[in-house]
């Protein structure tokens, strides 16, 4: 092996990737697996996470399912133990899970003023605390060890204000301030082979998104046609364009990168609109 293929290597690591059934995630997922990571695929169904393994495994891969609710401690631990019984060890964590909701979203039409603020918890609740406990649970085997990394899935939504999704804006901000917090306390804490960074995707179209960006008939809508006019690249995202950055951030060609936050985002967050 060259030292260029060394340099970007995850061969038999080990890779935990919360929100594993996503569009992203499982993307995300496969792309791991396919730079020879052995892949926990956790998420909510489990027919899901099982469909998920069996493109990984029919691809040459290997990977189990994992079934837990981020916000779940004990299916947490449980699926901990699991990856322990499997493979006996942990390099990476992937906390993709997250999303937006109705009740955080300040509908056309419609006043902040008239906006039930504890309608914000569930968003908040499952893209921050849903970040950092399965952080708790899974990075204590890293801890542990004394090297790994985590990957945390930030958003556009984090550092410019985006109409209409308060309550995802605020938990990705969250995330992204969480992600310098984690890495400082715990290079300091477990050494510095430790490291915590985040990708900030720009906008790609999913299952959750697709309605709010793209008709029926496959045109923009207004709001999608507007971040198309925001993103230099001309275009929405591709699901793989995501996998460079993350193999990167796990490889040993970032050991000295720590508590960044990269965006994959065709432009969107370096043009004014000017």
């Amino acid at each position: 092996m060259s030292q260029l293929e060394t340099l970007f290597s995850l061969t038999d690591q080990v890779a935990v990737i919360t929100g594993g059934t996503g569009v992203l995630g499982s993307m995300m997922a496969q792309g791991l697996a396919r730079a020879g990571v052995k892949v926990g695929v956790l998420g909510r169904r489990r027919e899901q996470a099982d469909a998920v393994v069996r493109t990984i495994t029919a691809a040459g891969g290997e990977a189990i399912a994992l079934v837990a609710d981020v916000l779940n401690r004990e299916q947490l631990e449980r699926s901990r133990a699991t990856i322990l019984e499997t493979w006996d060890r942990l390099d990476i964590l992937v906390n993709a899970a997250g999303g937006n909701m109705p009740s955080a979203t300040l509908a056309p039409g419609r006043s902040f003023f008239e906006l039930p603020v504890e309608g914000l918890d569930p968003v908040i609740a499952l893209n921050l605390q849903g970040t950092l406990l399965p952080a708790q649970i899974f990075g204590e085997l890293l801890a542990r060890a004394g090297r790994g990394c985590i990957i945390n899935i930030s958003s556009m939504a984090a550092q410019r204000a985006l109409s209409r999704v308060i309550g995802y804006g605020i938990a990705k901000a969250g995330v992204e301030n969480a992600t310098r917090w984690l890495a400082v306390e715990l290079a300091r804490s477990f050494g510095g082979h430790i490291r915590v960074n985040a990708i900030a995707p720009g906008f790609f179209v999913g299952d959750q998104n697709r309605a709010l960006l793209m008709n029926d008939d496959g045109s923009l809508t207004q709001r999608g046609q507007t971040i198309i006019d925001h993103t230099p690249a001309g275009r929405f995202g591709q699901p793989e364009e995501l996998l460079g950055t993350l193999i990167w951030l796990c490889s040993p060609g970032a050991r000295f990168v720590n508590g960044v936050v990269v965006p994959v985002d065709g432009g969107f967050s370096a043009f004014s609109g000017v």
